[in-house]
């Protein structure tokens, strides 16, 4: 049985008025991880577009995605010398107007901050990280910070889950959805 609200995010899919972002870090393919999780690939079927926010390990991991949807993405500290050199640190795109920004290491193992700096003076809506493996929404004021976390080294591994997230996004809001896959 499909919920009212499900009906509705179907609806609005369907009409085009809403886009869905598939969101993913620190892959570390094929160093943590022989390949992409077969079940990343269900969760962002059907996605417009994907952002990584680094420590991919191998640029294989964005052709792979590719497959399912353009793919933003950043290096991260785990990245080497050929990914730095074709991957920038910051990127950003913008989906109905919402400016959604990616940078592997924003500093959120310090705090807010140095976090809550970056989004402001990059006029992000939105900021996207990774580095930390653990999945996090927080949400201050009108704007978003989000982890999808790790889907193939989750840390710690006893306590959280692999992850991966989506953004469904239309004109007047942003609903993120962390998902355990």
């Amino acid at each position: 049985m499909v919920s009212q609200g499900s009906q509705v995010l179907l609806r609005l899919r369907e009409s085009g008025l809403m886009k869905t972002v598939g969101l993913i870090a620190d892959t570390h393919i094929p160093v943590r991880a022989r390949e992409i999780p077969r079940r990343v690939f269900e969760v962002f079927e059907g996605v417009d577009f994907i952002i990584h926010a680094g420590d991919l390990v191998d640029l294989s991991v964005i052709d792979e995605l590719e497959q399912l949807a353009p793919v933003l993405a950043v290096y991260g500290n785990m990245d080497g010398p050929e990914i730095r050199g074709k991957l920038p640190k910051t990127n950003s795109v913008k989906v109905s107007d919402w400016k959604i920004g990616v940078m592997h290491d924003p500093g959120a193992l310090f705090g807010m901050g140095k976090i809550r700096e970056i989004a402001k003076q990059n006029g992000f809506n939105v900021l996207v990280y990774g580095h930390t493996h653990n999945p996090s929404i927080k949400w201050e004021g009108k704007t978003l910070f989000i982890n999808p976390g790790s889907p193939t080294n989750p840390l710690p591994p006893f306590i959280t889950k692999p992850t991966v997230a989506l953004l469904r996004i239309t004109k007047e809001k942003i609903m993120p959805e962390i998902i355990r896959i």
